[in-house]
This record gives C-alpha cells, sequence and structure tokens, in this order.
C-alpha cells in the first residue's frame, strides 16, 4: 500500500507524470474493491466515511454527502444525497468514481439499489477502534492523499495505546448498560465499536453476548443484570431523555451511585477519527464512577 503512495510522492516532487495499476482494496465487507485510478469524485453515504475522507486528506475529492454530514465544517457546504432515505438520482447525477457506504445504516434494498448505478461502492463499517486509523489509511489509497493520512493514522495509534495502558488494565471493571434508544429498549453488542470502547475504558458490556449487533432488551433483563453505570448517547446536544425515567427504579446500583451518563453521540457513535475523542470521553466517565478524581489526558505529539 504504501509503496503506491510513495511513487506519488516521488512524482509530485519531481514533476513526473503518475502511472498506475489498478487500485486494489479490500473494504469492511471483504469484497475486493478496485479502481483504474485514484477516486476523483467520491460520495459519501455516512457522518462517519466523511470523517474518515477529510482526515485522510480527501475533503477536495468528496461531492457528496449524507444529510447528517455535519463534521468538518467544510463538510456542511457539499451537496446532499439523503439521509435514511437516499436519492439515487441525485447520487447518480453527481457522476462518482467511488461511494462510501455504511452497511449497517441502509436496508440490503438501497444497497441493491446503490450497486444498480454501476459506481464502485466501499462499504465502510469499522468494528473495532483499531479499524479506524487502518480505514483511513485505505482512503487514502482509493484517493491517493498519502502523507496527511499516514501522520494521521499514526496519531490515532498512539493516542488508543494510551488509552489501552492508562485504562485497560483497571480491575475494578465497571459494568454499563448502553442505551441507544427506549422504546424499543436498545443496547449494543460485543460485536459493535462502542463495546470496544467501553473494553478500552476497563468497562464491561452487560449484553455483550447478545447475537445482534443492535439488540432489543426487556426491562426486566437490565433490572436483573444491575449495571453500575447506564451511558446514552445524546439527543441534538442534550442528555437523552430516558436516562431519567431510571430514577423510577432507586434499587438500581446505577442509580443509587448517580451513574446515569450522557455522552457526545457524533463523538462516541462515529466510527471516524473523532471517536478516539470519544473513547476518552468515556473513559472519564467510567473513572468517575470508580470515583478516579483525576483521569487520565491523551497527550498529544
Amino acid at each position: 500500500m504504501w509503496r503506491r503512495l510513495s511513487i506519488l510522492l516521488v512524482a509530485l516532487v519531481t514533476g513526473l507524470p503518475v502511472t498506475f495499476a489498478d487500485i486494489t482494496v479490500t473494504d469492511d465487507a471483504g469484497q475486493v474493491l478496485r479502481l483504474p485510478a485514484p477516486a476523483r469524485r467520491i460520495v459519501s453515504l455516512a457522518p462517519h466515511a466523511t470523517e474518515l475522507l477529510f482526515a485522510a486528506g480527501a475533503g477536495a475529492q468528496v461531492v457528496g454527502v449524507s444529510d447528517y454530514s455535519d463534521y468538518p465544517p467544510a463538510a456542511r457546504q457539499l451537496p446532499r444525497i439523503g439521509g435514511a432515505t437516499l436519492d439515487m438520482e441525485r447520487i447518480a447525477a453527481l457522476h462518482p468514481d467511488l461511494i462510501v457506504a455504511w452497511p449497517d445504516g441502509m436496508s440490503a434494498l438501497q444497497l441493491q439499489q446503490l450497486r444498480k448505478l454501476q459506481h464502485p461502492v466501499y462499504l465502510s463499517a469499522p468494528r473495532r477502534l483499531d479499524d479506524i486509523p487502518a480505514a483511513l489509511e485505505r482512503m487514502a489509497v482509493l484517493s491517493a492523499a498519502p502523507e496527511q493520512a499516514r501522520q494521521t493514522a499514526a496519531s490515532l495509534r498512539r493516542e488508543l495505546q494510551q488509552l489501552r495502558q492508562a485504562h485497560g488494565t483497571h480491575r475494578d471493571k465497571v459494568r454499563v448498560f448502553y442505551q441507544i434508544w427506549d422504546k424499543p429498549l436498545l443496547t449494543l453488542n460485543g460485536q459493535h465499536i462502542v463495546s470496544d470502547a467501553i473494553t478500552t475504558c476497563g468497562g464491561e458490556n452487560i449484553f455483550a453476548q447478545l447475537p445482534a449487533l443492535t439488540p432489543s432488551v426487556s426491562l426486566e433483563n437490565v433490572l436483573q443484570t444491575n449495571p453500575d453505570a447506564i451511558i446514552s448517547p445524546d439527543h441534538n446536544h442534550q442528555p437523552a431523555p430516558w436516562l431519567a425515567e431510571w430514577k423510577r427504579w432507586p434499587h438500581l446500583t446505577a442509580v443509587q451511585k448517580n451513574h446515569l451518563f450522557s455522552i457526545s453521540a457524533d463523538l462516541i457513535n462515529r466510527p471516524g477519527p473523532r471517536m478516539i475523542e470519544g473513547t476518552l470521553a468515556l473513559c472519564k466517565l467510567l473513572n468517575q464512577a470508580r470515583r478516579i478524581e483525576n483521569p487520565f489526558s491523551i497527550n498529544h505529539d
């Protein structure tokens, strides 16, 4: 991968023409994607994918984004191609040479319709925090944006290592119920990247063993499991309204100790570069549950 990027850098310095063989990358679904040349017109169908592309140095090549792509600020100025419902005609009209899609956020029918447009589709679905810098590097290969991606990926890996060294070995595991919705009561299993963040912070996802990625659980399940902390992503930058509802069950450990926590959805739910910052925020919450007064902070080089 880096050999191709090195060739590009040499060409940029010397002014020599660049000739690429097909660019070959394997996406998060295991499909092999081949491009005849670096992508120059990219459509991003998920906020985290937009953030990855900009962080990789490919922001100038992005020509369309999903409705909720609001970071970095430059992404807000780009054409919108829909949210939960994608505008296939608008996507086609942008003439993309690469579409980056999030399989967890679209139906099988939508993905089928997307493929019918006959543009290359890269499926982005990081499952572990380590997948984020790796995804950033793959975006750089697809768009020929090498040096910024190399530096950013290395920085993210250093920050992850620091977090794990500071928090991953805690003997005092905080048992966490991560609630993403109330009706139905929804959580995340151990295959979700947020669960990896919980583990990184020395926590334990109480529903990690469930088979579905975003399983529905009963109130009785939560009451019986009795988590040490209940954490929910915020809504419109306000604490999720259902967090306060747990006070109806004062025998819960999380309620008794006032461990009902809200966390930024933009930082923790998007598997992009800022999720490392979101993981630090999560670690601070778990330290609060442990009553650690001086939580670790990342050293930025």
